[in-house]
């Protein structure tokens, strides 16, 4: 008899697995979803990837207010999962975590117990990792400490940003979960205790805290690479901020989206922003020049940097990175 799986997530990230379940046969109960939610210059009501994913495949769909409502429960216990699949959800209440025979794993964009929290993929970037991966775990009371099922290493290369490496880790994700739920079935799961493995590997963690604005400025004192590694870690979202001054002392946040470092022992003022007005925009810093590639200011599109200058009578100096 096939197992009966309740299905738990809301981004793009998650679709990827409930497809690969959904296409290699899986018995998917029901899929629990956020309650749509006004967005966008309308506030029109908007679905979550993973509604639209369900609905186009007749998958029956649950959108709790609350996971620990009475109504959400009945409904979601007459399904009688034997496992729950989590990517990419919220927190879960014990009564719901605790509920299937087999229990309820998680995937996590990361190799645990390394960047635990909301944004392991921006944090593995900005933090100039070369390695992360995907972990799944089962679900205990605290926020991604379980005991480790499998996971599985990717490289980050040094061109690569957040986006890319979500799309890369995503499908390793889904075929995670594949692997997981293969092994559930057959018996044959060993599990890894995580407190167990930070401390044979005498390892000092590193989190993955949810990002906000103040996460995303760039810091002229930082190393140079740091900044290129900010602009990666927060590229396509929710992108890396230069707060500049102009030549009125007004501050214009610059959203920056892609760059290079060029490195020498640079004497220019450093955050002063350089240019020829034709094909660069380069931030001057000790160690050389940030060279900004792709960039986007206030209520404008995002543009390339050669794109940006012909609109523009930016000279060197007009611009200056504002101190933090």
């Amino acid at each position: 008899m096939s197992l009966r799986i309740v299905f738990m997530g809301t981004p793009e990230f998650a679709v990827a697995t409930l497809d690969a379940l959904h296409k290699n046969g899986y018995n998917i109960m029901g899929v629990v979803t956020v309650p749509d939610k006004p967005a966008g210059r309308g506030y029109e009501l908007q679905e979550s990837a993973v509604k639209k994913y369900a609905k186009e495949n007749g998958l029956k769909i649950l959108q709790p207010e609350k996971l620990k409502s009475e109504e959400f429960l009945q409904e979601y216990k007459a399904l009688a999962p034997d496992l729950n699949i989590v990517v990419a959800f919220r927190m879960l209440p014990e009564v719901v975590w605790s509920f299937p025979s087999l229990g309820t794993f998680n995937l996590h964009a990361s190799l645990l117990p390394q960047y635990r929290g909301a944004a392991p993929i921006n944090w593995a970037i900005i933090n100039g990792e070369t390695e992360t991966g995907v972990t799944s775990f089962f679900i205990d009371r605290e926020i991604d400490t379980g005991k480790i099922i499998l996971n599985d290493k990717v490289a980050i290369s040094p061109a690569m940003n957040a986006g890319e490496l979500h799309d890369l880790l995503m499908k390793k994700g889904a075929e995670l979960v594949l692997k997981t739920v293969k092994t559930i079935e057959n018996r044959e799961v060993s599990l890894i205790d995580q407190s167990q493995l930070v401390e044979n590997q005498n390892t000092i963690l590193k989190s993955a805290p949810k990002i906000f604005k103040h996460h995303c400025l760039i810091d002229i004192h930082k190393p140079i690479i740091d900044i290129q590694n900010l602009i990666r870690g927060m590229s396509p979202y929710p992108a890396a901020i230069a707060m500049v001054t102009d030549s009125s002392n007004a501050e214009i946040p610059v959203k920056i989206y892609s760059s290079r470092i060029d490195r020498f022992v640079n004497t220019e003022e450093p955050g002063v922003i350089a240019t020829d007005g034709k094909t660069f925009l380069a931030i001057e810093h000790p160690e050389g020049r940030v060279y900004i590639e792709e960039l986007q200011l206030p209520g404008k599109k995002r543009l390339s940097t050669p794109d940006y200058l012909r609109g523009s009578q930016l000279s060197t100096g007009n611009w200056r990175l504002k101190p933090l």
